[in-house]
């Protein structure tokens, strides 16, 4: 525990410097005082307030946040055949995150995000905290925006979600990547480089939406041809403050290669999701995808996915969950390996700005050759 307690980082200090500047025919004691330049336009004067202090506009808001992780798994990487390899090493990385939000109407909203770390250590993979190298990337940059009273629009690049207006019914927030995902392994499909969509809101507690995503970053692949990958999915859910439903269809696009030839096929998925949440008792949740495997063979065409998930939202001053679910899918060929995931984790606010989150979790071997795994890690989240 003395490990543990030992990630905790200095506050950094952030400061703008803001210009001021002023003009003037003839030096008065007004003219110690900050101006605003109007600009003449053609048509009429004064348009344009070409004032700038240095700092954000009025509409643009910045939250940054930052995680230390440490952690150890026990049997990561080793096989039967080969019992001394492996990365079960104890390894310590951080994650941080900058996101900033732009609203031009009070209504739209312009989102960006850019990471930096070095979590690609195999002993915490499980946190999915950023990993780019200790460089910073952008993660993604969204422009949403509402279509009259019910329909609400996103175009997004470089990370976004093609299903980022779709409502999964779940209440489970667990820190594992494997089942963060409610058992949507393939329905919920992750951004191919450009995306699109729109959800429709019938009333406060239902909802429909739709998503695209395809690679629209060079004109070798494009958008919605042979050669690009793309991704489609529709979404509907039912969601109150005591239960939810939902159930979401994809197609997503996957290259398959045999003979040094590339063929796209469509893996189309079918996920549902609901939950239970009465007053004063945990939540439960549960989700069972089923997906048909373009361009495999018989025995190897259908792949299913499921996940339980239980949350008691104030154990103490925090929060705790346990979870089953699979790793991935379960393939025809895979022979019935299971390979399930048990984890249970719990979230402690130390305050407002800190929380430290501990994960214990184990995996069952996913294949003849492989062997179960144990996991134990501590995550110090910042938010700022």
């Amino acid at each position: 525990m003395k490990l543990f307690k030992s990630l905790l980082v200095a506050p950094a200090a952030l400061g703008l410097l803001s210009p001021m500047s002023a003009t003037a025919n003839e030096i008065t004691i007004s003219d110690f005082n900050p101006a605003v330049e109007e600009t003449l336009l053609a048509g009429g004067e004064g348009l344009i307030d070409t004032g700038f202090d240095g700092s954000f506009s009025e509409t643009t808001s910045a939250s940054f946040s930052a995680d230390f992780a440490i952690g150890a798994v026990d049997g990561s990487g080793i096989t039967t055949t080969d019992k001394d390899s492996g990365t079960q090493a104890l390894t310590a990385v951080y994650g941080f995150q900058i996101d900033l939000t732009t609203s031009f109407t009070g209504e739209d909203s312009l989102d960006i995000s850019i990471d930096a770390g070095n979590a690609g250590a195999a002993g915490v993979a499980e946190f999915d905290l950023n990993s780019t190298g200790d460089n910073l990337s952008v993660d993604g940059i969204a422009y949403s925006f509402p279509i009259g009273d019910s329909i609400s629009a996103i175009v997004g690049a470089q990370g976004t979600d093609g299903s980022a207006l779709f409502t999964t019914a779940c209440t489970y927030g667990g820190p594992s990547n494997t089942l963060d995902d409610c058992g949507n392994v393939q329905s919920a499909f992750v951004g191919q480089g450009t995306m699109f969509g729109a959800s429709y809101a019938f009333s406060d507690e239902f909802t429909m939406a739709v998503g695209y995503a395809g690679d629209g970053k060079t004109a070798t692949t494009g958008l919605m041809t042979e050669e690009g990958l793309d991704a489609v999915g529709i979404n509907a859910a039912y969601t109150t403050d005591t239960y939810g439903l939902s159930v979401t269809y994809a197609s997503v696009e996957t290259g398959v290669t045999a003979g040094g030839k590339t063929t796209n096929y469509n893996d189309a998925s079918v996920a549902l999701n609901g939950y239970f949440s009465p007053e004063g008792f945990p939540s439960i949740s549960a989700g069972y995808e089923f997906t048909e495997v373009g361009g495999a063979g018989i025995n190897s065409d259908e792949k299913t996915s499921f996940f339980v998930g239980v949350q008691f939202d104030e154990v103490g001053p925090g929060s705790a969950g346990f979870a089953v679910g699979t790793e991935g899918s379960i393939t025809e060929a895979n022979n019935g390996i299971e390979a399930l995931m048990y984890e249970a984790y719990y979230s402690y606010p130390v305050n407002d700005g800190m929380t430290i989150t501990p994960l214990i979790y184990a995996k069952e071997a996913s294949t003849a050759t492989d062997v179960d795994e144990t996991g134990i890690m501590v995550k110090t989240s910042f938010s700022f």
